[in-house]
């Protein structure tokens, strides 16, 4: 079952979508648009829609979201629909989206036409581009808040790590740091899009993933080699038992890379 985000997200895309369609569909219907950009636009995959007909529904339903994600739009966004309700005479800066919808258009004494639905053009791309930042915006929150969540976790689990290492359970204090810092690297990885080749990837392997695309420079994938003997200690090794002071430079570097590769 999808999540309340990724409806949202899905929502976004689509209204995204649309606004770039009522937009170019405005743009044909008061011809300024040639026949080689109309076919240049529908060869890419875009549809000419009817703006009277479709319009309403999209500003329903972009006005909703951007109300949730960039409220300090919302104004701006209302406003070229509606137009000036003060307004004293249509002008070019005034004419709004809701008078392209009723054919507005005015003419001077030589009945020349004065003002036309052309005028609506820019108001229209305005809008459409209001809900592209918002999709943007929504990116960035759940960016956010995914990686509040992951420190306050990590933030956690290390505590844990420390409390262990306290009491004397050594071994499974060490081995609670090393899974914060394989947790960490493979969500840095995820961030940039990195994939190993492999269905399970070690902490050295993503390690190298990080330094092969010049997220890390070599002294931090040293430092993370370090502390990957320091974690295997605590794991593996029988050479001999990892001490106190193992766990605790364990800990202090995990916590470090945590705050500072990302």
């Amino acid at each position: 079952m999808a999540t309340q985000f990724e409806k949202l997200k899905t929502e976004l895309t689509q209204l995204d979508k649309m606004g770039h369609q009522l937009y170019y569909s405005m743009c044909k219907e008061c011809g300024a648009l040639d026949e080689k950009t109309i076919n240049g636009i529908e060869k890419a995959g875009w549809e000419f829609i009817s703006v009277a007909e479709e319009y309403q529904k999209w500003y329903t339903k972009a006005y909703r979201v951007i109300s949730q994600i960039i409220p300090e739009r919302l104004s701006e966004f209302e406003n070229l629909y509606k137009g000036d309700p003060k307004r004293k005479e249509i002008t070019y800066v005034n004419y709004s989206i809701y008078d392209y919808i009723l054919g507005l258009q005015l003419k001077n004494g030589y009945g020349e036409i004065k003002r036309s639905r052309s005028d609506a053009i820019p108001k229209m791309e305005t809008q459409y581009k209001i809900v592209s930042s918002a999709k943007e915006r929504f990116k960035s929150v759940l960016f956010d808040i995914k990686d509040i969540l992951q420190a306050d976790i990590f933030d956690s689990e290390l505590d844990t790590s420390k409390e262990l290492n306290k009491k004397g359970f050594i071994r499974a204090g060490g081995a609670v740091a090393g899974v914060i810092l394989e947790k960490h690297l493979a969500h840095v990885c995820s961030l940039h899009s990195l994939k190993s080749r492999k269905t399970h990837p070690s902490i050295a392997e993503y390690n190298q993933l990080l330094k092969d695309s010049d997220i890390i420079d070599t002294p931090s994938w040293r430092f993370i080699q370090h502390l990957t003997d320091l974690r295997n200690l605590c794991d593996h090794s029988k050479e001999r038992e990892p001490t106190k002071d193992d766990v605790q430079e364990l800990i202090v570097g995990v916590e470090k890379i945590t705050k500072t590769v990302f």
